[in-house]
């Protein structure tokens, strides 16, 4: 029985972390975006967008994003080329609800679990603004790689990082009983 109450208890704190941040994050967006006449992203958005601009132009390029008017992207250009749309689920802040979610569900004490959630969201939004202005500049240079880049390879970067980062947690920081 202390098993499945152990179960239990990890699934009730995931779970209700997750619903609790996402539904903040939905307020947020609902306040934010813009999605009568000219669109408009949430701020969030626009930052990664903006960010991984400034990392594109750091390795050389001529770059800049426009918020498209009819749809909730910013387009990215490189050298006057369009190469990639950064949209809502681009930001990493729904990833980053996730982990910090299971953080929650595999806590430890205050402290130790705000920190590490802190600290781990900062690399995860990190690394992903790295991984636009990279697909950016590998759309650029190998626009035949479209599916490669976008569906494979740079979704298992960003997740990956959650996944080691997790495991991190759970080996290294969380009061999960071993046996």
């Amino acid at each position: 029985m202390l098993k499945n109450k152990n179960v239990i208890i990890f699934l009730l704190k995931f779970f209700g972390a997750y619903f609790f941040m996402f539904a903040l994050y939905s307020g947020y967006l609902g306040e934010h975006q813009v999605t009568v006449g000219d669109y408009s992203c949430a701020p969030i958005t626009e930052d990664a967008a903006n960010k991984s601009v400034w990392v594109v132009q750091r390795m050389g390029y001529d770059s800049y994003a426009v918020q498209n008017s009819n749809e909730l992207s910013l387009t990215v250009y490189i050298n006057e080329k369009a190469v990639s749309r950064v949209i809502e689920g681009c930001n990493a802040v729904s990833i980053i609800i996730l982990f910090i979610a299971f953080i929650i569900a595999f806590s430890s004490s205050f402290l130790a679990t705000f920190s590490y959630a802190f600290i781990g969201s900062v690399i995860i939004y990190a690394v992903n603004i790295l991984r636009i202005a990279i697909i950016g500049v590998a759309l650029y240079k190998f626009p035949e790689q479209q599916q490669f880049f976008h569906q494979l390879l740079f979704p298992a970067i960003i997740y990956g990082l959650v996944l080691v980062l997790w495991v991190i947690w759970v080996q290294k920081f969380s009061k999960v009983k071993r046996e």
